[in-house]
């Protein structure tokens, strides 16, 4: 029996990885990119519609994939360009959570929490009123009704003040509240 020496298989041509581009080693391969397109847009839409769940999103990242395979057509390798477009896909649309995650939807209406122009003119209205009502009532109990109302001070408070004693300044500011609600609630009608 007899064994027949096998040839050396060739040397693999030298790819363009890491080398500085086309000009490293010659001119590149012709790549029928259109072919290349034609063999795996649809399993790469595929897979980035079931990664996504958007069709919008799925279109965008196969586009994306493809120019991005276009713009490394020169370091292409055939024999593995199926796994690729996957491992493409799928950064891509990891880079895309990881966006969206840093920003909000918008609903398309702001929010604008100040009131309206008719709420303010309204609330204006109210305010001129209240204070004509204030400037109604004797200097004393208007006085008493304010400090308790806008200053917070105590009817202990009110009382040093205004030199009274306590159950006189809360009898002052009850019936303060009383003359100003009955008079808004008689404007109102």
């Amino acid at each position: 029996m007899t064994t027949t020496k096998r040839p050396e298989a060739p040397a693999r041509p030298p790819t363009n990885r890491g080398q500085g581009g086309p000009e490293a080693s010659g001119p590149a391969p012709a790549v029928d990119f259109e072919g290349l397109y034609e063999a795996h847009a649809r399993d790469v839409h595929r897979f980035a519609l079931f990664l996504s769940g958007d069709p919008a999103l799925a279109d965008d990242l196969v586009s994306e994939t493809f120019i991005r395979l276009w713009s490394a057509r020169t370091r292409l390798e055939l024999s593995t360009v199926r796994a690729s477009h996957f491992a493409i896909v799928r950064n891509l649309f990891l880079h895309e959570r990881r966006r969206a995650g840093r920003t909000a939807e918008l609903d398309g209406h702001p929010v604008d929490d100040r009131p309206g122009p008719a709420v303010r003119a309204e609330s204006r209205s109210e305010l001129r009123a209240v204070l004509a009502l204030l400037q109604a009532l004797p200097e004393a109990d208007r006085a008493a009704v304010l400090m308790r109302a806008e200053g917070g001070l105590s009817y202990e408070e009110i009382a040093a003040v205004l030199g009274i004693s306590l159950a006189a300044a809360k009898v002052k500011v009850h019936r303060a509240r009383l003359r100003l609600a009955a008079a808004r609630e008689e404007k109102t009608r």
